[in-house]
């Protein structure tokens, strides 16, 4: 069990789930992390990240994939393990857009991607299907839908990947995918806080900034957002992008006046806040890993992506357990992130 760090530490959560006072040191640090590994087989990695580590959630990539009865098979040991090692159930996550990022191939059924949704209809198909099948292979959290809004004008970085239309009808898709998904058991993850379609430089090589007043953002690109938070969607991730009108400091990921101010005070968003793959370009060409851990604690994130297998994932779950003891303020933060954690685990996983 977790010693409260003050006196009047259930006054300050009174709605904690109970699995959460029984929660290590570790445990606070590792339910943080979301990671990658390599490999199609359970494997020793995967248990050290598991038992040792005591990560929150697992993500997958094609390299991780070849068949479906092998990744149904590889999502069930991941959990049975996690449940023998008296850990929480891990979060599995994919990338299943559909189109040109769609994690799972055939015998699983290949969607045109949303510039190709042009109703209602066809999004609720998307999620409906898209859930039986996660469903299906032990998957229980997708990193859709894409609430980027690209203007026809920008030679945009996701214009393969948004919905087509202005930002209401974007918002009204995303919404819908949210909605199906959520309803037939899996978690959604809208991204990319606050909005990268009008970036045109990918965030997996290098750091992009887009330098936009706050009131085009506002009647624009937070649109989706909005509705989604509005909608209770499960996660929303952050960006890799810098915009210094809003923070000319850190990008989206690491600036609390974003993560927080921004996303949960100004939106009202009560999810769970998920960084993009700390290892991309944006933010691995720039920053350490000290750095990387304080801003996340700081901004308030609750679920750091680390999606390659290397000693990162060990240090920077090191780096957590040190960074949330330097301060009464961290600690009391990062509680308040398990318990997000939990919440998220109870209601769709059933801790």
């Amino acid at each position: 069990m977790v010693e409260s760090r003050t006196d009047d530490h259930n006054e300050r959560e009174p709605d904690m789930p109970a699995m959460q006072d029984r929660l290590s040191e570790g445990q606070l640090a590792g339910q943080r992390m979301m990671i990658g590994f390599d490999g199609t087989e359970f494997s020793d990695e995967m248990r050290y990240a598991i038992d040792t580590l005591q990560v929150g959630g697992l993500i997958l990539f094609s390299r991780n994939i070849v068949s479906l009865e092998q990744i149904r098979d590889l999502c069930g040991q991941a959990q049975a393990y996690a449940t023998r090692s008296g850990q929480p159930p891990l979060f599995i996550a994919i990338d299943q857009e559909g189109g040109v990022v769609a994690r799972l191939k055939p015998p699983f059924t290949q969607f045109a991607g949303n510039p190709s949704m042009t109703c209602v209809e066809d999004a609720i198909a998307f999620a409906q299907i898209t859930a039986r099948e996660l469903n299906s292979i032990g998957v229980n959290m997708n990193m859709a839908p894409v609430l980027d809004v690209a203007p026809e004008s920008i030679p945009s970085v996701m214009a393969k990947r948004v919905f087509a239309g202005d930002p209401q009808q974007v918002a009204l898709m995303g919404v819908t995918v949210i909605d199906h998904l959520q309803a037939n058991g899996i978690i959604a993850v809208g991204k990319h806080f606050p909005g990268i379609g009008r970036t045109v430089l990918d965030s997996h090589e290098d750091l992009p900034e887009l330098d936009i007043a706050p009131e085009i953002l506002i009647d624009s690109d937070l649109v989706p957002f909005q509705a989604a938070a509005d909608a209770e969607v499960g996660g929303i991730m952050l960006s890799h992008i810098r915009y210094p009108r809003l923070d000319p400091t850190w990008p989206a990921s690491l600036s609390p006046a974003i993560a927080h101010d921004l996303l949960r005070n100004q939106l009202g968003f009560e999810g769970l806040v998920l960084t993009d793959d700390l290892d991309m370009g944006a933010i691995a060409k720039h920053y350490d890993l000290a750095t990387i851990v304080s801003q996340c604690l700081t901004a308030a994130v609750d679920v750091m992506l680390i999606c390659h297998a290397s000693p990162k994932i060990a240090e920077a779950h090191q780096a957590i357990l040190e960074k949330m003891d330097a301060t009464e303020a961290l600690w009391a933060q990062s509680e308040a992130s398990v318990v997000r954690i939990m919440a998220m685990k109870q209601k769709f996983l059933g801790t």
